[in-house]
C-alpha cells in the first residue's frame, strides 16, 4: 500500500480550470468505480493552493489513477497552470481514525 500527498499552487487566473480538471477525475472515478484506490482533493484557504491525497491499495502496486484518461488530461498541463509546481511526499501512516476506511 502506497500513500502520497501532492501539493502545488496554481496561477490565480487558472484556479477554475484546475478545478474543472479535478472534477473530471472524480466524475470518471464515480462512473468506473475504480478499485484499489482512495483519493481526495482539497483547495486550501488561500484559494490557489491544492493538496491531493491518494492511497493505492492494489495488490500489484499498479497505479489505477495514472491510467484514467481524465487524470492524464489533468496532469498534462499542470506545469503551465502552476505558480509553484507539484511536490510529492510519500505518507507513512502512524495512525488514523476512519480516514482511509476499513
Amino acid at each position: 500500500m502506497k500513500r502520497v500527498m501532492v501539493r502545488y499552487t496554481v496561477k490565480s487566473d487558472r484556479v477554475e480550470e484546475n478545478e474543472r480538471y479535478i472534477n473530471g477525475v472524480f466524475e470518471q472515478l464515480d462512473r468506473e468505480q475504480t478499485p484499489g484506490l482512495r483519493y481526495a482533493s482539497f483547495k486550501l484557504d488561500d484559494g490557489v493552493s491544492f493538496a491531493h491525497i491518494a492511497s493505492n491499495e492494489t495488490a500489484d502496486e499498479s497505479n489505477p489513477l495514472a491510467e484514467l484518461p481524465a487524470f492524464q488530461a489533468f496532469v498534462a498541463g499542470i506545469k503551465d497552470r502552476c505558480e509553484q509546481p507539484p511536490v510529492v511526499a510519500e505518507l507513512n501512516e502512524i495512525g488514523s481514525y476512519r480516514f482511509f476506511g476499513g
